[in-house]
């Protein structure tokens, strides 16, 4: 490791004891642009990267709520606002029993490059609860919501920080949120992003991380002069960004071969085309299933226990969770033929994976350049929030492809290393970082 990236690695890990997420985090990015700031002083002296590694605020609050047996529960939330030198905060909630406040400080500070990127106006923030969803009535989680929302509409607003949806909180959870706002707030303002159609909420919104994450992936293989069309895919996940992963892959010609949840992973070699896609949809969406009942429905195999990276594919979209792809993985992967990797959750990839995507120099985008769909859709739906006028699906669609383009011509801009070799992690970490830090140094030290 390089001993300035060492140097300052030890200082947060004193700073931000016990959150090895955070510092990964940290790390991966420090790695790219401590070498980019020595070269450009001016931040160095302002001390640009201490900053940004540093939450501008660190909200944390205790959410009681009742059961539907008449007791009382007590939960933790959380809202972490690490960024607004470009713009509001923005970034989701995540209710998940494994939420704490180093998962959230890694997430907020990835969703500052990630929000940069995508040329909006939208400042890096992140939030949520220990709070789990799964089996639990309606009832319940409004309840829940309401008890979250009283606290956290304290401290957001649509000029401050407007939160979206993230694991556990869709539609429903969104819902409940804004209605609790509005009925203490006394306004209709686009507050969250994730809305329902009918109340402020965009078209393509859902099918957003998993279309942008395709799309991106399709401008790396540009560069090649290749597509996607006649490719094979392994996608984990079986959630909401894997499914429209798997419907945009579909649409451009490629041919996806696995699904997973927490449980195993199908592999489907006939394709999971779109009408095995609705099962999926509905499985997941509607019955909340396991993946393994699409085995036994289709007559394929599922794999227990295990992620798809053994299975040989053209290109790799994980999209589940952080940390899915280890090294071995990655080494399986490549030995089985896969030449682009492209990630559809946050930092899915351990360093030792993404050592051997740098080492083979296969197409490897990284999750905030890579699944910066989601958000820029968020960022699209506060702009027809504040017009109060909806755009169509269509009108939509295309702003996406286009954004996810300029992201694209972004990394290669920072990230295109002698001999050609676009090093998209290099890019994109850059790339987010000079907009943040020009602002930061217009701002002068706040």
């Amino acid at each position: 490791m390089d001993p300035r990236v060492e140097q300052f690695m030890a200082k947060i890990k004193v700073k931000n004891p016990a959150e090895p997420e955070f510092h990964q985090a940290v790390m991966e990015v420090s790695e790219s642009l401590i070498p980019f700031i020595e070269e450009n002083p001016r931040y160095k002296f302002a001390k640009i990267l201490e900053r940004i590694a540093e939450p501008e605020r660190i909200i944390i609050f205790r959410v009681p709520w009742m059961n539907d047996k008449g007791e009382v529960e007590v939960n933790r939330g959380f809202r972490i606002e690490m960024n607004s030198a470009i713009g509001p905060y923005k970034g989701g909630l995540r209710f998940h029993p494994t939420v704490n406040l180093g998962i959230l400080k890694f997430l907020a500070f990835e969703q500052v490059f990630k929000n940069s990127l995508t040329t909006l106006p939208m400042g890096g923030g992140k939030g949520g609860s220990d709070f789990d969803p799964k089996g639990k009535s309606d009832n319940e989680v409004m309840r829940f919501c309401q008890s979250f929302m009283t606290e956290l509409c304290k401290h957001i607003g649509p000029n401050t920080d407007v939160p979206a949806g993230d694991i556990g909180v869709g539609g429903r959870e969104i819902g409940y949120m804004f209605g609790q706002y509005k009925r203490i707030r006394n306004e209709f303002t686009g507050v969250l992003t994730g809305k329902g159609i009918e109340w402020g909420g965009s078209l393509i919104r859902p099918e957003a991380t998993g279309y942008g994450n395709v799309y991106f992936a399709e401008e790396m293989l540009k560069t090649r002069g290749e597509s996607l069309k006649g490719k094979t895919a392994v996608v984990s996940g079986s959630g909401n960004v894997a499914q429209f992963t798997v419907q945009k892959l579909n649409q451009l010609g490629a041919k996806v071969l696995t699904l997973s949840d927490s449980a195993g992973f199908v592999y489907d070699p006939a394709g999971i085309d779109d009408e095995k896609l609705a099962y999926v949809m509905e499985l997941k969406n509607i019955r909340r299933g396991r993946i393994s009942e699409y085995a036994e429905n289709f007559g394929v195999e599922y794999f227990e226990g295990q992620r798809p990276w053994n299975i040989k594919c053209d290109a790799a979209f994980p999209s589940a969770t952080e940390n899915e792809v280890q090294k071995e993985d990655a080494l399986a992967l490549i030995k089985n033929g896969c030449k682009l990797v492209s990630e559809g959750a946050n930092m899915p990839s351990s360093p030792g994976a993404i050592e051997v995507y740098l080492r083979e120099r296969i197409l490897y985008g990284p999750g905030k350049a890579a699944n910066a769909g989601g958000v820029a859709v968020s960022g699209l739906e506060m702009t027809q929030n504040s017009m109060r006028l909806p755009w169509s699906r269509e009108e939509v669609d295309t702003r996406l492809h286009t954004i996810m383009q300029n992201i694209h011509q972004t990394c290669v801009k920072y990230g295109t290393e002698n001999g050609g070799y676009v090093n998209y992690i290099k890019g994109a970490n850059i790339g987010g970082f000079v907009k943040v830090a020009d602002a930061m140094m217009a701002q002068g030290i706040v």
